[in-house]
């Protein structure tokens, strides 16, 4: 069974604060940098993320060169809200043999790197409640002073029903326990789910999206594989709040998840 064998060494692990917003611009010199956000149904939280990104981190600001939503089949005003704030709109369909109506975020987020031209790519999450400008400063920061890193993942405390801890249940109980037990040089990853990624392009020119909610565990664990545990990073972003769903909301993604995983051991779904 194909698995992560190369001895990477500890994962580096930053705090947002070591990248303030200045550093990033001057560190970023002629690199360009593109924000996508996959999002289906978000028309309450996408304009306020969009906004934060266009107001701090771009034009005069210079940290962040092109902002794309990339609309999965939304059934609400999600396009509408996301290009009133500032962002250019692509459906998900954008995607290579994408065909009409949500996809998954795997596709949306093909559709995004397919739909932008940056040297880096931040992913964002749209249903976050307390989006900060910090949460694409600091991914980048490692990318930008450190050449051999190839993928940074956020970390953060998460909220549950007024809590700020206890969120994550299908990262808690399904990402990282199957992490610990078949790819433990990704152990030490503590939000391996995180919708908040960074990512060079030449990366992905080598690594393929996978589809739907498998989309985050996989590229981690085949961007390991391909460029070993030490191309990883993350960085500490805070607290990170958003909408929690249902439990059984959830189930569909976490079997999305553990496929993905058990894929990359050699043991498809039946």
């Amino acid at each position: 069974m194909d698995r992560v064998t190369r001895d990477g060494g500890a994962i580096a692990s930053f705090d947002h604060r070591d990248f303030p917003v200045a550093l990033v611009r001057e560190l970023k010199g002629a690199t360009s940098v593109s924000v996508c956000i996959p999002a289906r149904d978000e028309a309450a939280t996408v304009g306020r993320i969009v906004a934060s990104v266009r107001d701090g981190l771009m034009g005069r600001v210079g940290v962040v060169d092109e902002l794309v939503v990339v609309d999965d089949g939304s059934l609400d005003a999600t396009a509408v809200v996301a290009r009133r704030a500032g962002a250019r709109v692509v459906p998900s369909s954008t995607a290579a043999g994408g065909g009409p109506g949500p996809l998954g975020k795997g596709d949306a987020m093909r559709a995004g790197v397919a739909s932008t031209t940056g040297d880096l790519v931040v992913f964002l999450d749209a249903d976050v409640t307390n989006f900060r400008p910090h949460f694409v400063s600091g991914l980048l920061g490692p990318l930008l002073t450190r050449p051999p890193t190839a993928l940074v993942k956020g970390a953060y405390a998460r909220f549950l029903h007024g809590s700020p801890t206890g969120g994550g249940r299908v990262t808690e109980l399904v990402a990282r326990p199957v992490l610990a037990l078949t790819y433990p040089e990704l152990a030490e990853v503590r939000q391996p789910l995180a919708g908040e990624t960074a990512v060079r392009r030449s990366v992905l020119r080598e690594v393929e999206l996978a589809p739907g909610y498998g989309v985050e565990i996989a590229l981690l664990i085949d961007v390991a594989d391909r460029f070993g545990a030490a191309a990883l990073a993350q960085v500490d972003l805070g607290t990170r709040a958003h909408r929690n769903r249902p439990l059984a909301e959830l189930a569909p993604q976490a079997r999305e998840v553990l496929g993905a995983a058990l894929a990359r051991l050699g043991l498809p779904a039946r």
